[in-house]
């Protein structure tokens, strides 16, 4: 069975270099309180703040581009790594990616179920951030583990 919608194989190791620093990255931008500031710059906003109370629409703005270096770097990244094909794509491969991802889906939503029956406030606006690359990089880690256990399992048939 042909899968055009993967990348192809070489993506993966992109992936990996995009995801782990920016994951590390952005758990350590989260930890300290949203305040790095390490790229400062002009930034074109088709919806945003100024001064945190003006609205402006489709206007350059002075903002800290950390977070958004980092959130494009994590989302590539963990893009690259669950979407990218496996030096052998077969079936069994893509029922395991099925799987994974309903899997990840099940995990990832009803974290966010909790979350909005017991979180309030602007902790709640943390959880919904983390909650935009959760469901990816829940599925890397189950396909991850699940493809390396059935690798072992068939392994030892052997």
């Amino acid at each position: 069975m042909k899968s055009n919608y993967l990348f192809p194989y070489s993506f993966r190791k992109i992936g990996w270099i995009l995801l782990v620093p920016s994951l590390l990255f952005g758990i350590i931008y989260m930890i300290m309180d949203y305040d790095l500031g390490f790229i400062e710059g002009t930034a074109f906003a088709i919806w945003g703040e100024e001064n945190f109370f003006d609205t402006v629409f489709f206007k350059f703005i002075e903002n800290d581009l950390t977070d958004e270096l980092i959130g494009i770097a994590l989302l590539v990244g963990s893009v690259f790594v669950a979407l990218s094909k496996e030096p052998v794509e077969d079936e069994f491969i893509q029922r395991l990616r099925l799987e994974s991802l309903v899997w990840a889906l099940y995990w990832n939503y009803g974290i966010l179920l909790l979350a909005i029956i017991f979180i309030y406030g602007s902790p709640f606006f943390t959880v919904m951030t983390i909650n935009l690359f959760s469901l990816l990089l829940i599925f890397v880690l189950r396909f991850r583990v699940r493809l390396r256990a059935e690798q072992k399992a068939m392994g030892n048939e052997e």
